[in-house]
């Protein structure tokens, strides 16, 4: 699940890449989703564990 996170991230960046952000308006909501989805990633790779051991 983790590692699928991490793929749709760079397929983000990797459409960012085309689209001129500043003009356009999407640099703040894009800086804002990739903080977001960073700091949900650290919370799962935290409960992962915990989360592997109830299977």
């Amino acid at each position: 699940m983790i590692e699928d996170l991490d793929k749709a991230m760079v397929k983000l960046r990797d459409a960012m890449a085309g689209i001129q952000v500043r003009t356009a308006g999407f640099k703040k909501e894009h800086d804002e989703l990739a903080r977001k989805v960073a700091d949900y990633k650290v919370d799962l790779e935290d409960v992962a564990p915990y989360i592997a051991a109830s299977r």
